[in-house]
């Protein structure tokens, strides 16, 4: 199953940093890109232990729908998402935020997914989502991060 680890520095307070992250609009203006828009579930606010939403955005030039759960919850040190429905076989977001010493947060991303379709899906994941998945994270991270500057 692939997985990577995405590192970011954020000017601002772990708690602030963690409750961010878990706010429905500032995912979707952080995906604004791929034109993510939530259509089922919570839909405003920060989202909690237990809580689903159902966003819909357009990726590798196809419209995708996913399903998240928050299955873990420990604030402000992290949480976990995990797909309930959507295009993988297996996706889970563990989300970690720790005081950087200087008033900052230190955010790791830890992901593990797998595609669907066996060893055709396996070679989508080696070949393009290894890539793409990083590269979606890291972007997010930076929207997210400069909401803070």
């Amino acid at each position: 199953m692939p997985n990577f680890e995405v590192v970011t520095a954020v000017a601002a307070p772990p708690d602030q940093v963690f409750a961010v992250c878990l706010d429905v609009q500032a995912h979707t203006r952080s995906m604004a890109a791929s034109s993510e828009r939530v259509v089922d579930g919570k839909r405003r606010g920060e989202l909690s232990l237990g809580d689903t939403v159902t966003f819909q955005a357009r990726h590798l030039g196809l419209t995708w729908r996913l399903t998240a759960r928050i299955t873990a919850y420990d604030r402000p040190r992290s949480f976990v998402d995990e797909q309930e429905s959507g295009p993988f076989k297996r996706w889970r977001h563990a989300h970690h935020f720790a005081p950087d010493g200087a008033g900052g947060t230190v955010m790791r991303d830890v992901i593990d997914f797998a595609s669907p379709w066996g060893p055709v899906g396996r070679i989508v994941d080696s070949i393009l989502l290894s890539r793409y998945m990083p590269h979606l994270i890291r972007v997010r991270n930076a929207y997210l991060a400069s909401t803070f500057d």
